[in-house]
């Protein structure tokens, strides 16, 4: 897997980004598929930068991926102190509809094929398989 790693900044987070939809593009997947690895990737670099590093500046993002001509991997690690997926609350539920977070994993999880969070909470691996 290619390894890039970031400060924790949303503008710096661009360049992998790029650089992984181009491979994306150059695999020959079709525009619904980059379009789907484009959110499900902003939707875990900003939980990364937000939710994990807390905005500081002094941490990093880890991104690392692969894309095949069947498959596209990426993982997706932070520094923060990590968290546990079953306690984010549904977005979907009545209670939770007018709240303006908590789509991420959501999104990602209706795009993709596997979203799996490391087991301290500090990662995500997002698998895309070709159809």
């Amino acid at each position: 897997m290619k390894e890039i790693v970031v400060a924790n900044d949303l503008s710096a987070a661009k360049e992998p980004e790029q650089s992984i939809l181009a491979e994306v593009r150059s695999q020959g997947y079709c525009e619904n598929c980059t379009f789907a690895v484009k959110l499900a990737l902003e939707e875990a670099i900003t939980n990364a930068y937000r939710h994990g590093n807390k905005g500081d500046p002094n941490k990093k993002i880890c991104i690392r991926y692969e894309v095949t001509p069947d498959r596209i991997e990426i993982e997706i690690h932070d520094e923060g102190e990590g968290f546990c997926p079953d306690e984010v609350p549904d977005p979907t539920l009545p209670e939770n509809i007018d709240r303006p977070h908590g789509r991420g994993i959501m999104l990602m999880r209706a795009y993709l094929d596997v979203v799996e969070f490391g087991p301290a909470g500090k990662s995500v691996r997002l698998v895309m398989n070709r159809k």
